[in-house]
């Protein structure tokens, strides 16, 4: 019995060391909200260690206060799309550089977005603008995003795919193509809603195969953290989902839908956590608590308050001052209110898009955003100065630097406004 005891421990030990050998050199910050050493160990072959050996190698860069900015995939169409390896590391240096001058401190990248991946899978298909499969955007962009000190949390949605023609593009052998073709599948477990193809939360199968692909990032790639947003039930039409809540036996079918997003939310965040327990998930729903929850069937206020769905939650309060269903001021101490039942990070999301244009939708302040050009300025500092907001994320990095009128007004003076704001935001 010793000998076996001496042989496990001097196997566990030599395990450590080789894997500590492949590890690149490490930078410790002295800043305390910096969980650990940024590590690149995207070569462990994971699937023949144990979890806690991972989880024990691994520490994942994470801010307790989040300086975040959204990724979107529409910029792979500019810097990705027929581009080498060399001319995206370039593009996407660029970016992420900007955004760290600006006082970023976490990026969320879009990295699956239709049931699609800008990465190495083997569980989905390579999205449209990843034209030349020789290289890894997604490992290209954790390693910029480190090397500045910041946090990468991939950003997928897990429900939304792909339009009939791409659909029928793609190769059999995934998954949610066999949904597709089979007859017994086809409008059921995946269902289309537009012009689009949604898989259907109802089924546990679909639960599986969306933690699957989870579980393949965390497993292959160093990301921080798990990013989904808002796109949960695309329809309250009762025919999307009929057939399965006809066999569910349930009374109640907006009851029956809340109940199938948050096992699907738990789902997510348990499996995260079983990878990886420092790696963590956030959930950006939209900023109106009343059409999360009679639209998109996301109880909020459940995740927010229970524990368990998601590390942090950073909802999309992309109105002005002046908007007429949800001003500013008033929804942002209403999410307060709902984050204080619980231990959920609250990281409020702005917007940039809306700087110069028009608010249609915001009633009597539809004008604001174009009559006020510093709203953007007013709300970092609003933020700032509360203490019950754990963070700020912007949307989107296109919009506040690229071209178009938001970029103009915002490089303008409302990005050196930010700066400075950030600078004392710790």
């Amino acid at each position: 019995m010793k000998k076996i005891s001496v042989f496990i421990v001097l196997s566990f030990f030599i395990i450590c060391c080789v894997l500590w050998d492949r590890l690149p050199d490490k930078t410790v910050s002295k800043e305390e909200d910096k969980k650990t050493v940024i590590n690149e160990i995207r070569d462990i072959d994971t699937e023949n260690i144990s979890a806690e050996l991972f989880n024990d190698i691994y520490k994942p860069l994470n801010f307790s206060r989040q300086k975040a900015m959204w990724f979107t995939y529409m910029d792979y169409e500019k810097i990705l799309a027929g581009k080498s390896a060399d001319e995206f590391t370039e593009e996407i240096d660029k970016r992420f550089t900007t955004a760290a001058m600006m006082g970023i401190n976490t990026v969320y990248v879009q990295v699956r977005g239709f049931c699609d991946a800008y990465y190495k899978s083997e569980l989905f298909p390579p999205g449209k603008y990843y034209t030349d499969q020789s290289f890894d955007p997604l490992e290209i962009m954790i390693r910029k995003a480190h090397s500045l000190g910041l946090s990468f949390h991939a950003w997928i949605n897990p429900l939304r795919c792909m339009t009939t023609d791409e659909l029928n593009s793609i190769d059999a052998a995934f998954k949610f193509r066999q949904w597709y073709d089979s007859a017994e599948t086809k409008g059921k477990v995946i269902v289309q809603n537009g012009d689009r193809w949604y898989l259907n939360p109802a089924y546990p199968e679909v639960s599986e195969y969306i933690c699957d692909g989870i579980c393949e990032i965390i497993k292959n790639y160093s990301v921080d953290g798990i990013h989904i947003d808002d796109y949960f039930y695309p329809t309250t039409d009762l025919l999307f989902d009929k057939e399965a809540f006809d066999k569910s036996g349930s009374a109640d079918i907006n009851e029956w839908r809340r109940d199938n997003i948050n096992k699907l939310v738990k789902n997510m965040y348990k499996n995260v956590k079983s990878v990886n327990d420092n790696v963590i998930f956030g959930i950006s729903p939209q900023g109106n608590t009343e059409v999360d929850y009679q639209k998109q069937y996301a109880d909020v206020e459940k995740w927010l308050s229970e524990g368990e769905y998601c590390d942090y939650i950073v909802p999309q309060i992309y109105y002005g001052y002046l908007n007429e269903t949800c001003p500013f001021s008033e929804t942002i101490i209403k999410w307060k209110d709902i984050a204080a039942k619980g231990n959920t990070s609250l990281v409020i999301g702005l917007c940039t898009y809306k700087a110069g244009s028009e608010d249609k939708w915001a009633g009597k302040g539809k004008d604001e955003w174009i009559n006020d050009t510093g709203i953007i300025s007013k709300q970092v500092k609003e933020c700032i100065k509360n203490n019950d907001i754990d963070g700020i994320a912007i949307y989107s990095y296109s919009s506040t630097f690229e071209e178009g009128v938001s970029a103009e007004i915002m490089v303008m003076g409302p990005v050196q406004e930010i700066r400075e704001s950030f600078k004392v935001y710790k």
